[in-house]
């Protein structure tokens, strides 16, 4: 099932939505086919009222739970740290600072954190 998945601040989890509609909350998910997504007139607005919105997603299909326990046993040998800081980047960026605009084979996000697999 396609869905889109971003941090819900109020919840302190994150929401998942299909076409449109949030249909549950998660601490930590895998997606598969992950794409990353920042909508820049919703990142003006942020940057220009200094407030956050939801204007930054990453989309994709529910990963199975098995993927998301071998991750969470080694995450540091298995991927790549992602990040998203609206004041400071136009993008997703990796740790190196270089934009996340492909399509993944595997994402990891937990909580407010995100993991890309290396080999993706």
């Amino acid at each position: 099932m396609k869905v889109q998945v971003y941090y819900n601040l109020h919840k302190k989890l994150l929401s998942v939505r299909h076409k449109g509609k949030v249909i549950k909350h998660a601490g930590m998910l895998c997606l598969t086919d992950a794409k990353f997504h920042v909508q820049p007139a919703g990142q003006a607005k942020v940057r220009r009222e200094k407030r956050k919105n939801v204007h930054a997603y990453i989309s994709g299909d529910l990963g199975p739970k098995q993927i998301m326990s071998e991750f969470s046993n080694d995450k540091s040998d298995l991927a790549v740290k992602v990040k998203y800081n609206p004041y400071k980047y136009d993008f997703f960026v990796d740790e190196n600072g270089n934009e996340m605009r492909d399509k993944y084979d595997c994402a990891f996000v937990i909580g407010k954190d995100i993991y890309v697999r290396k080999d993706a």
